[in-house]
């Protein structure tokens, strides 16, 4: 089953998404992590496109969707909230699923306290939770204002497969399709990560955007969330503490991953599907 590719104005932004399983009623909102984009999402989506519609969101200034021209006021959870919010009211949904990886999981856990209280209905966090390692963030940090080009795609593609190594397994053809939706080419003809390296303004100018304990302790909904078991962004005390606060989510680990579960393994799949049909 292929996706459609849409677009949508959100808050003054031009918003892309790709949509599965159109045919059903039950959605899902599956959001990406904070360098990539909602191609990341395709094979968890196809999957539960046999049961679902699934709207899988590029943030702005990743993907296909509109780069702002605010970067430090927009690139933030505040402001992907509200075009979270603008995305599912205009797709006319009142009740639905949510998937987020990492930065994905954080918007979900911050609409789902806020504007989306109580139309949010399930929450799953792909390695993610209210609280992130330090160490992790000013890694990520580091490279992602300033990332790596190369001469060749293939050149690209080996970049990925070092430093996404912590997803975990990955199909060769699946490293080759994670490229090639994930990259842009620069004016001298060079390639790099299909991203704009202003997005780091949200490390800048928003220092504490990711501590969330105040919505996280909110929260009156099921929560799961997958930790990759070597994770150096969300750490097991952070996943123990989840467990024992607010909305208490179940905690699974994920064998043999780091930060973040890739979500293409029948495994995962299962994980995922039995918590959202519970």
């Amino acid at each position: 089953m292929n996706p459609s590719s849409q677009y949508l104005p959100c808050e003054g932004r031009e918003l892309h998404y790709t949509e599965w399983g159109a045919q059903h009623r039950d959605t899902v909102i599956a959001w990406h992590g904070l360098a990539r984009t909602c191609r990341d999402m395709d094979d968890i989506a196809e999957h539960l496109s046999q049961h679902y519609r699934v709207i899988c969101p590029d943030t702005i200034g990743r993907g296909l969707s509109q780069w702002s021209t605010d970067p430090q006021n927009e690139y933030c959870l505040a402001f992907y909230v509200k075009l979270a919010t603008s995305l599912v009211n205009q797709l006319q949904l009142d009740s639905f699923h949510w998937l987020g990886t990492s930065m994905g999981g954080a918007i979900g856990t911050v609409a789902a306290a806020t504007t989306l209280r109580g139309r949010i209905k399930r929450l799953v966090l792909n390695d993610n939770g209210p609280q992130l390692a330090d160490a992790a963030i000013e890694r990520i940090r580091s490279y992602a204002g300033n990332p790596a080009s190369f001469g060749t795609v293939s050149e690209l593609e080996q970049y990925f497969r070092t430093v996404y190594k912590p997803y975990g397994w990955l199909s060769d053809e699946q490293w080759r399709r994670l490229t090639e939706t994930s990259t842009r080419r620069l004016p001298d003809g060079r390639v790099t990560p299909h991203y704009d390296p202003a997005m780091v303004m949200q490390f800048t100018h928003h220092a504490d955007d990711y501590r969330r304990w105040d919505e996280w302790d909110s929260l009156d909904l099921p929560v799961l969330c997958l930790r990759g078991e070597s994770s150096d962004l969300l750490l097991r005390d952070t996943a123990d503490a989840m467990r024992q606060r607010g909305p208490r989510a179940v905690v699974v680990e994920i064998a043999d991953c780091g930060h973040a579960p890739a979500l293409n393994t029948p495994a995962q799949f299962a994980l995922v599907e039995r918590f959202l049909s519970a």
